[in-house]
């Protein structure tokens, strides 16, 4: 039973990861119309969480640094979880 959450959690984490991930790539791409599909879901699934980093960390130089934090904190967590269900095992 605690095997499958783990796997599920994980499961959740990774692909959420890579959301994150393809988001910041596409980003560099001017001619993307992010108000077409799927690039608006891919923008407001990841947005959500980004914006919280955007807040804590501005811009620098036109640069925006605030997804590696997102995405250094997004694997804490997932590591954070799994560890603490293995314990529970």
């Amino acid at each position: 039973m605690i095997n499958n959450l783990i796997f599920v959690v994980n499961s959740f984490f990774q692909i959420y990861f890579w959301l994150i991930l393809v988001r910041c790539l596409l980003s560099f791409i001017p001619s993307i119309n992010w108000y077409k599909q799927p690039f608006e879901a891919i923008k407001d699934v990841t947005d959500l969480y980004l914006d919280l980093f955007k807040k804590i960390i501005p811009p620098i130089h036109g640069i925006d640094f605030s997804p590696w934090l997102a995405l250094i904190v997004l694997q804490v967590l997932n590591y954070s979880i799994i560890y603490i269900l293995f314990m529970l095992k």
